[in-house]
Parts: structure tokens; sequence; C-alpha cells
């Protein structure tokens, strides 16, 4: 991919990427590197850095500072509880692969390249182990929808709210009979264009709040349904997690929010201005509630800047000490390393895919070094 941008730009052609990876970033080295932060959400839009690669290391932005990020293999793995059987699997260009997938763990299946077999090798699994898979398709959700309706998050709020005002939850819904009549709930933001970010367009009426003047005259622990609404995960966290405006189903989404890292959104945000990275990141926090047994994650790294990496391992590490089984489909090495078992699949692509080339612990994979998966690894870790 790096070579194929080298020689985009080799042609005359202008080529902007917006990209987390050290590898990538490193091939603007004799050009341009713009840095943006320092946080995200609020605490973003602005530049931090303009310049090259060399100078982006030294400069002690957050990007700057994980760029030579490494990790260490772990002195230790768990014991698998079982074992997912896959036999004769031939999905696709998988070669009557037969393989058991370790249960109770954290299983990472790579490969040393785009089209090796891991998504085919996932999709063999046998029907009936109620596996809850978490993909990279495209989220739905409407122009009203936001992360307190996506997450189903709304629900519970609503209910606190009519509790403690003796009134329908329908009302705090902008897209029920709470709704502003004149704007019909729709205010804070109107899209210019199917693929191009919304902008701001307040109602008259409601101003942007999205609800009839009578429901703000309801409140809970002090705040009407509009300002819970214009809260951050993070405050809404701490917020719902003790006193008055306690609500234990809530707090427990909001925590799967923070855990994958978009405690910075607001709770009514529409979907439609957050970024790709941010609408993947949405949808293990939704599904993380379910008592399935095996999560799946295809590349949950995706979208992750540098610095939220850790953060995404602990999610991985509190599901499986939780008892659930976690497989995720991976080419980050600092999730490779962490895992607890690993099956590589190779050696190449399509044809020159579709076999497993490697079975066993990271610190195996490395010492053995016989894959492409097993030399880059090396390459990242402090061994």
């Amino acid at each position: 991919m790096n070579s194929l941008l080298l020689r985009l730009r080799d042609k005359g052609n202008t080529v902007p990427v917006v990209e987390h990876r050290p590898e990538t970033i490193a091939i603007a080295i004799a050009n341009h590197v713009i840095d943006l932060g320092p946080g995200a959400g609020s605490a973003g839009g602005t530049i931090c850095f303009e310049g090259t690669f060399e100078k982006l290391r030294a400069s002690g932005t957050v990007t700057g500072r994980h760029l030579d990020d490494r990790t260490t293999l772990k002195p230790a793995v768990r014991k698998p509880t079982g074992a997912l059987q896959i036999r004769g699997a031939s999905t696709h260009n998988l070669r009557d692969v037969d393989v058991d997938i370790p249960l109770g763990v954290l299983t990472a299946i790579t490969g040393g390249a785009a089209g090796a077999g891991k998504s085919s090798l996932i999709r063999s699994i046998p029907p009936g182990h109620n596996a809850i898979s978490i993909d990279q398709s495209p989220i739905r959700g409407s122009r009203r929808s936001n992360p307190a309706t996506y997450t189903t998050l709304l629900a519970p709020i609503r209910k606190a709210f009519a509790k403690a005002d003796g009134v329908k939850p329908a009302l705090f819904s902008a897209n029920s009979e709470g709704a502003c009549p004149t704007c019909n709930g729709t205010a804070p933001f109107t899209p210019t264009s199917a693929s191009w970010p919304a902008s701001p367009n307040p109602c008259g009426d409601c101003d942007g709040k999205r609800f009839h003047p009578s429901v703000l005259q309801h409140h809970l622990n002090g705040r009407d349904i509009s300002q819970v609404l214009a809260m951050p995960v993070t405050e809404a966290e701490e917020s719902f997690a003790t006193g008055a405006a306690r609500i234990p189903a809530a707090h427990k989404i909001l925590r799967r929010l923070t855990d994958v890292g978009l405690g910075y959104l607001t709770l009514g945000q529409p979907l439609i201005t957050l970024s790709g990275g941010e609408r993947q990141r949405l949808k293990p926090a939704t599904r993380m509630h379910d008592k399935g047994g095996i999560y799946i994650l295809d590349e949950p790294t995706t979208g992750l800047h540098l610095a939220d990496i850790e953060q995404l391992l602990g999610l991985l590490d509190r599901l499986v000490d939780s008892g659930e089984s976690v497989i995720v489909i991976e080419h980050h090495q600092a999730v490779i390393a962490h895992a607890d078992w690993i099956i590589d699949l190779g050696r190449g692509a399509g044809h020159d895919g579709g076999r497993i080339v490697f079975e066993g612990t990271p610190t195996d994979l490395v010492t053995a070094s016989t894959t492409l998966t097993g030399q880059h690894l090396a390459d990242y870790t402090n061994s």
C-alpha cells in the first residue's frame, strides 16, 4: 500500500492520507505531516504540528510520543477451557482446513497478507455456537440517530425522567411525542449532501434543543433532557453512577463507550457527524452486553490512534477475564503480541493463501520466525 501511495505521488498527484500507522506516516518523511489534536472531539480541532516525520517524532505531541511504541511478549498466557472445532473448511480460498480455536482465551487470527483466508476461516465456524460477530460493515442510522439512540442508552434515561416527573417516557424522545412541533425534532443539524458533514442549522423555536418547551420543564438531578444529551460520555458516566441520578443500565452502556475510547462524544451527537473510526467503535460498545460467550472482532484497531491501542487491549482482557472467548482478526502487532494463541494463515493471498502456517503462542511465533507475521512481530517487540 505504501508503495502504491508513493507511485501515485511520483506521477505528479497530490495524495493526502488520513492515517494512524507509523509505517504509512513515515513515507511522508520527505514531504509533510499535519498532526491534529491534542485530543478528540471538543479537545481536538487544532493543528498541533506541521513538518517532517522525524520532526514529528521529536515534537512531543500525542502522535509523536507513540510513533516508536513497541510491545513486550506476554510472559504467561491463559489456559483454554475448551476448543471450537473447524473441520474441512473450504470457504473461498481455504484448502480443506482443520483447526481448533481455543475457548476462554484471546485468540488472534492473523495472515501475512490481505486475502490470506482470515475472514473465510471465521465464516467457517459451525452454526449453533451463538457467536457475536462485530465486523467492518457500516453502522446503520438515520440523521436522527446519535450515540444515545444507537446504543439504546436513551431508553433507561427516558424511563428515569418519566419516573422522576410522573409522565410518559415518550415525551423524552425527539423522535416521538416530545419533539419540537416546528422542526419535528431535527433542529441541530441538516445534511448538506449525502457524503459531506452536516452543518449547524438551529430551529428558531426550540433553539436547536429538538424538544417541545414543555418537555424541558422536567428535570432529572437538575438537568433537562436536552442538557443530558449535551453531556460528554465521561461526564454522563460519572453522573449516572451514584446518587439521585443513578441509572445502572445507562451506566453500563456509558462504561462500554468509555472502554472503546469514545468518552469525549456527547450523547446526542448526530451519527452523521462521526468519523468512520468513531462509528466502527460504536459497534462493540453496543454488542458487548450480549451474553454470547464468543466474541469475534474483525480488526478492532481500525480507526484507533496509537494511544488508544492499550485501552482496547484492556477491554479485550476484561472480556476474557469475565469468562468470554474472544477471537480477533488482526494485523496490528500490539494486539497479536497480547494474544494467548495465534492462528496464522498464508503464506500469501488468494491462491497462495488458505493454509494454516502457524499455531501457537506469540513467543513461539517470534521464536520460529518462519512466517511474515512472525518476522514483523519480532521487529515490533522489545524481546
